[in-house]
Order: structure tokens, then C-alpha cells, then sequence
């Protein structure tokens, strides 16, 4: 069984963007498993509640087949964090699939995984994955190699497709 990881802010992470990969994926038999910066509830922008089983800085990736950042104002919590960056690089240095959607996708442009790459994230962040050294495209959806990024709520249902075979 294939498990992956998603990164959610503990509060203001947008629900669809979490919610609708994880039915898509969950429906397909992969495990996911949620980590945040706490253990337990998570409450997203809309009110859509779920639960962090796990600690970003106990993310091991020998456990997990990709990674997923989910975007949303809370995202912003991480475009600094030492773990979530780490976790970016060693995913993307184990050719595993490393994904973001939405505003999430500035925590990939500060790992410098995106150097070189073509990226698409929410327009707030088109500067921060410039200056990451992407080549911004503004699509709903990019895939170049192992990294996948979407722009925002309306590709998230394409995201945990693209996720999903990424994986097979």
C-alpha cells in the first residue's frame, strides 16, 4: 500500500485543497497520513475539520511515497520551517513525488527544489517561486519530473489525480 504525507497548517489551510486530493487518493488505496506543527484537531478556513497524527519534525521519508503541501493563508506557517523545507529536499532528492497546491507552493520555491523547474503556484506567490528560480507558468497545473504544483482550489481535485499517478 502507498502512503503519503500532507502538510496542513493547524488552522486557515484550505479545506478543498486538502479534502478533495485525499478522497481521490484514499478512494485508490493509498494511505494518508496527516502532519502539522501539533498532534490533533485541525480546523481549516471554512471550518472543515481534521486530525494531525503526526509531527512534521517526526516526518520520516523512508516511511512515506510523496509529500504534499496543502495551501490556504496557514500555509504561511511554513514557508520558513526548517522541517518542512528538509522534508521538501530529501522527497525531491529520492525522486518521490513533492507537491503543493495554492499558496503553499512558496515552502517548494524556499527549498530550492524548483530551480529550473516549471511551477505554477496561487498569484500571491509568483514572485517567491521566481526568486526560487522557477519558471512561473500560471497554469491550473504543472508537472515537471517529481514535482507537481497547482494553483488554488479549482485544481484540486486534478492535483490528487496527478498525485495518484505520479505514484503508479
Amino acid at each position: 500500500m502507498k502512503s503519503i504525507v500532507f502538510v496542513t497548517a493547524p488552522e486557515v489551510f484550505r479545506d478543498e485543497e486538502y479534502y478533495k486530493p485525499k478522497k481521490i487518493l484514499e478512494k485508490a488505496g493509498v494511505e494518508v497520513i496527516t502532519s502539522s506543527v501539533k498532534i490533533g484537531k485541525l480546523i481549516g478556513r471554512f471550518g472543515y475539520k481534521t486530525e494531525s497524527t503526526l509531527l512534521i519534525s517526526d516526518v520520516n521519508c523512508a516511511d512515506f511515497d510523496a509529500i504534499v503541501y496543502i495551501g490556504g493563508v496557514g500555509a504561511s506557517i511554513f514557508f520558513e520551517n526548517n522541517d518542512a523545507l528538509r522534508l521538501a529536499n530529501e522527497f525531491f532528492k529520492q525522486n518521490k513525488p513533492v507537491a503543493s497546491i495554492c499558496i503553499a507552493g512558496v515552502i517548494l520555491a524556499n527549498s530550492g527544489i524548483l530551480k529550473g523547474k516549471k511551477a505554477t503556484v496561487y498569484i500571491d506567490g509568483k514572485k517567491s517561486l521566481i526568486r526560487g528560480g522557477a519558471d512561473y507558468t500560471g497554469r491550473l497545473l504543472e508537472i515537471d519530473g517529481n514535482v507537481i504544483t497547482a494553483n488554488g482550489p479549482d485544481a484540486a481535485e486534478d492535483l490528487g489525480k496527478s498525485i495518484l499517478k505520479a505514484l503508479q
